[in-house]
């Protein structure tokens, strides 16, 4: 009695910290501004190699008229080579926010940023970045 009790209870607990992967749909900003151009499936994520600021990804209200960031994310940040399509690390840092000039001068035209949630409650689906 005791055993099963105890796996009753270890189930009831396993499912109690269980959640829902990708609930939440954050969004790329730098200074306050979605990278997206529309935040939808057929939206673009494109950045100036001149941009300035801090890359952050942050939890998104979404509403007709505006697009606010609401909470910062741990993130990581990979780049897509455009030659090879070689994907690297940036860094093994996890990150809430990044001067956007210290993944840019790494990068070439038409490379991409990518970046990578480290939570499965965060699905980002406008994880890629091309560099103009």
């Amino acid at each position: 009695m005791l055993i099963f009790l105890l796996a009753v209870n270890c189930g009831i607990t396993a499912v109690s910290f269980a959640q829902a992967p990708f609930n939440s749909c954050p969004a790329a900003f730098i200074p306050g501004k979605m990278i997206v151009n529309n935040y939808s499936p057929t939206g673009q994520c494109r950045l100036s190699a001149a941009a300035t600021g801090k890359l952050t990804v942050q939890t998104v209200a979404l509403s007709p008229t505006k697009n606010k960031a609401v909470d910062k994310i741990d993130f990581h940040v990979a780049i897509r080579d455009k030659a090879t399509n070689t994907l690297r690390m940036f860094s093994n840092k996890t990150y809430q926010q990044l001067p956007v000039q210290q993944v840019l001068i790494t990068c070439k035209k038409g490379d991409r940023i990518v970046l990578l949630t480290v939570n499965n409650q965060y699905a980002l689906p406008h994880n890629e970045i091309l560099v103009k």
